[in-house]
Parts: structure tokens; C-alpha cells; sequence
């Protein structure tokens, strides 16, 4: 590979890890042919490493908001709302927004995901305000927008 487009591809990734593996990653990729199948996994890996820094010795904050969403205490409650969500965007593709006398199985999953959420939301905010409390905020800030956006249709249309 040529060495000012190995060294453009090493400028992708965050500075804590280019001055940790930079220069070795670098002479690598000069060595290399690399093709773009090459540069398209350097590419989507720099990506990755500024989203989800890996932990170790070249991140020192393991605490920073991508490493925070990968637990799962942080991570399951907004799968949760989306999956409400799509629960009652379904049910409104498939029955449309008229509201029903009885309530029916997507109301109940819905209500047990949203309230099922509630002490995972709890335990997370208690383990992690203390040890984070910029990244627990804004995780929850997230958290709150997804129970927000699975909310949103039901009160809109009154189901």
C-alpha cells in the first residue's frame, strides 16, 4: 500500500490508539498490497474504534458514553422501548389506530415493556451515577427518548 494512504487510513482512528499502535499498524499497512477490501475493513474498524473504543492500555476512560451503552443494564430498557414500538406500530399497520374495546395482547406487551424496563432503568442509575455521572446522564437521556418514542403513538392516537 502506498505510505500516505496508509497513513490517511491510520489518521482515521482516535488519537489515544494512534499513538499506542500508529507506527506498527502503519508499517503493516505499507507492507501490505492491501486492496479495497483491506482499506474498507480499516475504514469501518476506525469507525468502530471512535463509537466503542476498546478498553485496555490505549483507553483509559472506560467509562466513556460508547463503552457505557455496551452494558447491558444500559442497552436491554432501550431495546425494550423499541421493541414497544414496534409493537404498536404492527399493530396499527396491521389493525389501524381505531381503539378497541378491550384492550388486547399488544396493549399488555406493551404496558410489560415499558414497565419492565423501569428497574433495570433503576439498577443502572444506581450502579452507574456515582462511578460516571456525564455518561450515566446521557444515557438515560437516551433511555428516556426511547420510552418517549414508544409513548408517542399511543397517547397521539389515543390507543
Amino acid at each position: 500500500m502506498h505510505p500516505a494512504f496508509a497513513r490517511i487510513l491510520v489518521g482515521l482512528y482516535p488519537r489515544d490508539w494512534r499513538d499506542r499502535y500508529g507506527g506498527e499498524f502503519t508499517a503493516m499497512l505499507e507492507a501490505d498490497r492491501g486492496g479495497l477490501r483491506a482499506s474498507i475493513d480499516v475504514i469501518g474498524s476506525a469507525l468502530a474504534e471512535r463509537v466503542f473504543p476498546t478498553g485496555g492500555l490505549m483507553s483509559q476512560d472506560s467509562n466513556s458514553f460508547g463503552a457505557m451503552v455496551k452494558h447491558p443494564s444500559a442497552f436491554v430498557p432501550m431495546a425494550m422501548s423499541l421493541t414497544a414500538l414496534a409493537v404498536v406500530l404492527g399493530h396499527i399497520a396491521i389493525f389501524g389506530a381505531a381503539r378497541e374495546a378491550d384492550e388486547g395482547a399488544a396493549a399488555h406487551i406493551w404496558q410489560l415493556l415499558i414497565a419492565g424496563q423501569l428497574p433495570v432503568l433503576l439498577f443502572f442509575a444506581v450502579k452507574w451515577l456515582q462511578r460516571a455521572p456525564k455518561q450515566t446522564i446521557f444515557v438515560l437521556a437516551l433511555q428516556a427518548g426511547a420510552v418517549l418514542a414508544s409513548m408517542a403513538p399511543v397517547f397521539y392516537l389515543n390507543l
